[in-house]
């Protein structure tokens, strides 16, 4: 092994949360110490004091996640002082993203041992109040910081658009012509994978349980993600009424939903694995980010799905496992058809996507790659995996990584 190589060793993240959910009453900060302290569980032969840095993704920032969450969790997980932490946000791929910096820190021979991943805590995103120009000015703001655009510059609505993720969603659709009952019947065969996985226990093998404290006797353990309808069909999502436009086709049923979780994943270096008797699961072989138009945001993953591909030296077809967000189905299909996939793929989201299992934004960069580092390590005929996701504001994220027999 190359002492430059970066490899991900273990991976675990909670089951994900619905809105005003399971997860309702556990703080973002003490949500993200979770997995953290799991993975130091079951990693015994590291010692903590080794570990670089800590890296999470956070999308929100504006409440209990604030004030560098990264840190927050290192030191309510145990970490000890000494090892520091650091929050990434670049929305949606904000995990992912979190995971690239420590690859980058040790191909640059700057760190051996790093914890990265995620956490976002939608159901307890604050209302934000922004501050008049001046005193009694009367142009304070007020807004729901769960999701979408706050404290919007003008000249950014004027330059680009300042279009919330569902009309983004809206715009692709109807640029590419993806008809409502295709969305439908994406969304359908999401829900179904993943109620599929849920019930084989192959999502457990993800999954960290997490004790949610009662004011009267035991915690209730808090095991499965809860998003998911798996009896979904096309036909019953074909009732839904159009959520953001009126003649439009992008539904509650065809979107990732607002959600709460938080993983994270060991990282380390050659010399690490040597030293510390690691089993490396994959090795991370590249990535790329790219920018597009915001108003069709969705579509980010095509380009940096490409760039990733060229900088690995491999093609599409040389991939046995495409972890693709989820965003929306419309989006979805979206960047599946620019790059020349059929819509039902196999190797599409096998254990389905985030319209089923949820989007926590910062923590679903740091579960896709989770994932498919499963899925290369436990499938003797998988070698690699594409990573990609979409990203708000016109962005694009994709990470391609090898098994590691």
């Amino acid at each position: 092994m190359s002492k430059s190589e970066a490899y991900i060793i273990d991976g675990i993240r909670t089951p994900i949360g619905k809105l005003k959910g399971s997860l309702s009453s556990i703080r973002a900060d003490d949500l993200a110490a979770i997995p953290i302290k799991e993975l130091l569980k079951r990693n015994p032969e590291l010692d903590p004091a080794s570990v670089e840095d800590v890296i999470l993704g956070c999308a929100n920032q504006a409440g209990e996640d604030n004030r560098n969450v990264a840190r927050m969790a290192a030191l309510l997980a145990g970490l000890p002082v000494s090892v520091p932490g650091e929050t990434v946000n670049r929305l949606c791929a904000s995990g992912m993203s979190a995971t690239i910096r420590a690859f980058h820190a040790i191909k640059a021979g700057e760190g051996d041992v790093f914890i990265t991943g995620g956490v976002e805590h939608m159901t307890r995103g604050p209302i934000v109040l922004g501050k008049g120009s001046s005193p009694y000015s009367g142009t304070t703001e007020m807004h729901d910081s769960t999701f979408g655009w706050r404290f919007v510059n003008p000249k950014m609505h004027e330059m680009h658009g300042t279009d919330g993720m569902g009309m983004t969603a809206e715009n692709v659709v109807e640029i590419h012509k993806i008809s409502r009952e295709d969305q439908d019947k994406f969304a359908a065969w999401s829900q179904q994978k993943a109620g599929a996985a849920r019930d084989s226990e192959r999502l457990a093998k993800e999954i960290v349980k997490v004790e949610i404290p009662q004011r009267k006797g035991d915690p209730i353990v808090f095991e499965h993600d809860e998003f998911m309808r798996p009896d979904s069909t096309a036909e019953i999502l074909g009732k839904l009424r159009p959520a953001f436009r009126k003649d439009g086709s992008v539904t509650a049923g065809n979107a990732s939903g607002l959600n709460d979780g938080a993983g994270a994943l060991l990282i380390a270096s050659s010399d690490a694995v040597e030293k510390y008797g690691f089993k490396p699961k994959a090795r991370i072989v590249a990535s790329a980010v790219s920018g597009i138009e915001p108003r069709i945001m969705g579509l980010g993953p095509v380009e940096a799905t490409q760039k990733a591909l060229k900088r690995a030296g491999l093609s599409l077809d040389d991939m046995d496992i495409i972890e693709l967000n989820e965003a929306f189905a419309g989006q979805s299909l979206g960047v599946t058809r620019k790059l020349g996939l059929k819509d039902n793929d196999s190797r599409l989201n096998p254990n389905g996507g985030a319209i089923a299992i949820g989007h926590p934004l910062g923590m679903t960069g740091q579960r896709l790659l989770q994932t498919a580092t499963i899925e290369l390590h436990e499938n003797s005929d998988r070698k690699y995996a594409l990573c990609t996701l979409c990203v708000g504001v016109g962005q694009g994220f994709a990470v391609v990584l090898e098994k590691v027999s």
